[in-house]
């Protein structure tokens, strides 16, 4: 997260406009006849490498400039062919063969072929980062084979039910270009922060860091364009009382991450579009269940057992559910958890009382990201919420880079962290991961669980190919997750995203985070 900007449009991005707050001007650039639409949001984009890192902001622009094998598109969910028009599976499941499209080219105009896909992969997978937990552990690099030009294999070590429905974040990059700028043995990493080397329908025009980011519109992009739109300017606005009054003002076209308040009012203001759709993305507080106090699972029922789930909703002003598993709604298999706690004093003091501290008396802490005013109010629940128990909250606000760095580690993960995690996939297996050790350290990780009887059960059920043997595994794992209390299951929020009549195209699909858009289809009228 970066500091409040300065209102209006960076020096040269924007020609001045002012205009009354009654009759906005329209927000989006001309330049040389062409319209470039102006998206104001919340985060940061520190790097646009496909193979490091991805986050909503990061996937917003990484899906404006890449193209993967596959994409998915509407609701419910769907994948569709997209570098790939179609794929064939073999009888044992194992081998996937992708045939690519003839017309696909880089930014500087270099076909996408199959090596550029292979490469691809094998950059991801050899670094270990971003998306790589996705498919490291059936996919070795080099069992993915160029069969020709257009035409390439992957071989998994175990057949793999849900592999297609990662493929999507896997963006293919022009290996030409990432190895000429190549230091020191990186694959590319440093150059690849601020630059890319895609095929997608923009490419990248300019970085300031902490400002904005300029994307111009690719003329010839290989799948076409549906409407007239010269490009995008991503304006890093920090407050969300300051994305309102752009958007309000005409400086802004579209903006995500508003707070409930501030979206209930542009709601309601003539010439605004919102929208509200749920999404996948689940709001937790994820205990550090190796802390020295957080450990003790009877400690973690206590507080999951005080907690005042209903407050989330208001603070959401009626515009959030409450989880009812650890999944969320639109992931196949999901099952409503018998148990699942409410706020039950009685039973909170039951459990304390079996705890290693029965009569409270202890402090825990509270991470959140700073500046962000629903999770500071979450914060103020928990404080009240414990009371009761005798259990104070000390409230720590962090960027959220310093959350990540806190919580990478078991020893410096705080006692109670607030996270957001949104599934990259509708396939149980993109959310049962997550309580596996193996994502210990990741931001939806930082629970540290480590319990063998569910570990068995989420390798088994990820490594079964028939939906009707792995269904019933994944409805105990939902059980057995809510036993083993890693959070305080909170909810699902509705997208609160507005803008500008004059945008359209605007597409919706619940597998995207709450506050990340796709460029592509957006054009104005």
């Amino acid at each position: 997260m970066n500091e409040l900007i300065k209102m209006g449009l960076a020096a040269g991005v924007m020609a001045a406009c002012f205009v009354t707050a009654s009759v906005p001007a329209d927000a989006f650039e001309r330049r040389d006849g062409e319209k470039i639409l102006v998206s104001a949001q919340r985060q940061a984009v520190p790097t646009m490498d496909p193979s490091v890192k991805y986050d909503a902001s990061i996937r917003t622009m990484q899906q404006a400039m890449y193209d993967g094998l596959l994409k998915y598109v509407d609701t419910p969910p769907r994948i569709v062919p997209w570098l790939a028009e179609s794929f064939d599976v073999s009888a044992d499941g194992l081998t996937y063969t992708f045939h690519l499209v003839k017309n696909a080219k880089f930014h500087n105009g270099d076909p996408v072929d199959a090596e550029a896909v292979r490469w691809s992969f094998e950059r991801t997978l050899t670094l270990g980062k971003g998306p790589a937990w996705m498919l490291n552990t059936f996919l070795k690099a080099e069992n993915i084979k160029v069969v020709d030009p257009s035409t390439v294999s992957f071989t998994l070590d175990r057949p793999f039910a849900p592999f297609t429905s990662f493929v999507p974040w896997w963006y293919i990059m022009n290996p030409k270009q990432v190895m000429a700028n190549e230091v020191d043995g990186d694959l590319g990493q440093k150059w690849l922060v601020e630059n890319e080397a895609g095929s997608g329908p923009f490419k990248l025009a300019r970085v300031e860091q902490g400002t904005l980011y300029e994307l111009s519109r690719v003329d010839d992009y290989w799948r076409g364009h549906q409407g007239k739109l010269g490009g995008i300017i991503y304006k890093l606005i920090r407050e969300s009382s300051a994305q309102r009054a752009a958007l309000m003002r005409g400086e802004a076209d579209l903006v995500t991450g508003l707070s409930p308040d501030e979206f209930d009012q542009v709601a309601k203001a003539k010439g605004i579009v919102t929208s509200t759709q749920p999404a996948l993305t689940a709001f937790g507080i994820k205990f550090n269940t190796q802390g020295k106090l957080t450990s003790d699972l009877n400690l973690r029922k206590a507080v999951a057992y005080a907690f005042d789930y209903e407050g989330l909703v208001k603070i959401y002003n009626g515009r959030a559910v409450l989880q009812t598993s650890p999944f969320t709604d639109a992931i196949l298999g999901k099952i409503d958890v018998p148990g699942m706690p409410r706020k039950d004093m009685a039973k909170a003091k039951e459990y304390l009382a079996k705890s290693q501290h029965p009569n409270g008396g202890i402090e825990l802490e509270y991470v959140y990201v700073q500046g962000l005013e629903e999770e500071r109010l979450m914060g103020l629940i928990l404080i009240d919420s414990l009371k009761d128990l005798n259990i104070t909250v000390k409230m720590v606000p962090l960027t959220w880079a310093n959350m990540v760095a806190r919580g990478s580690k078991v020893e410096t993960s705080p006692d109670m962290i607030a996270i957001f995690a949104t599934p990259v996939s509708i396939d149980p297996d993109a959310v049962a991961i997550q309580y596996h050790p193996s994502s210990q350290g990741a931001y939806y990780g930082v629970h540290y669980l480590d319990d063998p009887e569910l570990t068995k059960m989420i390798e088994d059920a990820r490594f079964t190919t028939e939906w009707e043997k792995r269904e019933p595994i994944y409805a105990a794992i939902q059980k057995r997750i809510v036993d083993l209390q890693p959070e305080i299951f909170g909810m699902m929020r509705e997208r609160r995203i507005a803008y500008r009549d004059w945008v359209k195209g605007y597409a919706y699909s619940p597998v995207r985070m709450t506050e990340e858009v796709d460029f592509y289809p957006l054009y104005i009228e």
